[in-house]
């Protein structure tokens, strides 16, 4: 027996009349007429005694509302419930991170909190060189990013900034008492790369090849951390490139981080499973989009 069936019936048992159940259901009166007879076929008997004028309950409708309410209600109920659960915030988000968590990182989860009393943020980093297999294990729920991401199962939030990058070298480089550099001049340095299952557009993106006029970046070695790149910079093993509000936080006195114009500026946003989107996964993204309004609106 459908359920639609019997809320169908239940609602015009209440109105006895064809055209509000209809309207209460959002559905046409023909259509609840189709539902109406279709259950009393499943029955066996006239549910209801219809005239031009009048609708009411037979006997038998009558006996079968009085059994049917009870387990009706608490179906219902269970729906109702089930329903607000799915819109509850609470329990504990997992949250991944890139590196170093920026101010977009924190204020986004301050913001959450803040909305979210019943929920707690559970900061994880993610491996430069492999950016989304936490994701798709389930070890976070969601995590900040470079976009765009192109992953056919990962949903993406709007851009939360947009900057430009700086190169970092050791100080004992000869570029690192530059005030900036072209990103033609990438092709004189060795850059350093990503040893992980990252995909190749973001590895491009990390380490790229090639300058935009086709010149060959040399390439140095690989690493899977920020923590290894910025050792192996200190170590003038090559040069690695950082958003600018990265490279602010590793500022330390072993290496020049030098801006460089030409690149794609660096988009940072947040990434999800979109088979494993919540509440709380749509509500953290809506807080970090707010935070950052707001932040641009005060300055």
């Amino acid at each position: 027996m459908e359920f639609r069936e019997l809320e169908c019936f239940i609602v015009l048992s209440e109105e006895l009349h064809f055209a509000r159940t209809a309207e209460r259901l959002y559905l046409s009166p023909g259509r609840v007429s189709q539902l109406m007879r279709s259950l009393e076929h499943r029955i066996g008997g006239r549910l209801f005694d219809r005239s031009s004028r009048r609708v009411r309950l037979t006997r038998l409708g009558e006996r079968f509302l009085a059994d049917l309410r009870p387990a009706y209600d608490g179906m219902a109920g269970a729906v109702s419930r089930a329903r607000a659960a799915a819109r509850e915030v609470t329990g504990v988000i997992r949250v991944g991170f890139l590196a170093t968590p920026t101010d977009v990182v924190t204020g986004s989860v301050e913001a959450f909190e803040r909305r979210n009393p019943g929920c707690r943020v559970e900061l994880v980093e993610i491996p430069l060189a492999d950016p989304f297999s936490r994701l798709r294990a389930g070890q976070v729920d969601i995590a900040f990013t470079l976009l765009p991401v192109d992953e056919p199962d990962l949903a993406t939030g709007e851009a939360l900034n947009n900057v430009s990058h700086r190169l970092g070298v050791s100080v004992r480089h000869p570029l690192a008492n530059r005030p900036g550099i072209s990103v033609e001049e990438l092709a004189s340095i060795a850059l350093i790369g990503l040893d992980g299952p990252a995909p190749r557009a973001w590895q491009e993106r990390i380490a790229p090849t090639a300058t935009p006029s086709g010149r060959v970046i040399p390439q140095a070695g690989k690493v899977a951390t920020t923590q290894e790149g910025l050792t192996q910079v200190a170590l003038n093993r090559g040069g690695m490139l950082f958003c600018t509000p990265s490279a602010d936080q590793h500022n330390r006195p072993d290496i020049s981080f030098v801006p460089v114009a030409g690149l794609p500026a660096s988009i940072f946003g947040l990434a999800w499973v979109k088979a494993g989107e919540t509440a709380a996964i749509r509500a953290f993204n809506e807080a970090a989009v707010g935070q950052v309004a707001l932040e641009a609106l005060v300055a």
